[in-house]
């Protein structure tokens, strides 16, 4: 292997250790200060919970006051995949309220389509 091929993966591997701390809650790098950690991964943790709450506002306002603990609870079960998308995410949140007995099960909207001649 090359020194630049090694270089490569080394630097792949911290940067995945990096997105474990922030995202998994898993264990600082060598050479992070966790408390500067903890302050991104809140922030981070906001940010990820403030979008699911504008792409369902129905979950949000059906659990009320349980959204940021529910949220904050299914955000450390479920790290946000590589290449999973913010309306994925909301979904897999409001069916995982839904297993859990949080929220009542979702009801099929149904259309009427009218055609006029």
């Amino acid at each position: 292997m090359s020194d630049a091929a090694a270089a490569r993966e080394r630097l792949a591997s911290q940067q995945a250790a990096l997105l474990n701390a922030l995202l998994a809650n898993g264990p600082a790098p060598a050479g992070f200060d966790e408390r500067r950690l903890a302050v991104e991964r809140r922030a981070l943790l906001s940010k990820r919970r403030s979008v699911a709450r504008m792409l369902g506002p129905s979950v949000a306002d059906e659990l009320g006051d349980r959204f940021q603990p529910l949220f904050d609870a299914y955000a450390v079960e479920n790290p946000r995949r590589t290449g999973s998308r913010a309306r994925e995410d909301a979904a897999r949140f409001a069916e995982w309220c839904r297993a859990s007995g949080e929220l009542a099960e979702s009801r099929k909207s149904y259309w009427k389509f009218w055609r006029t001649n």
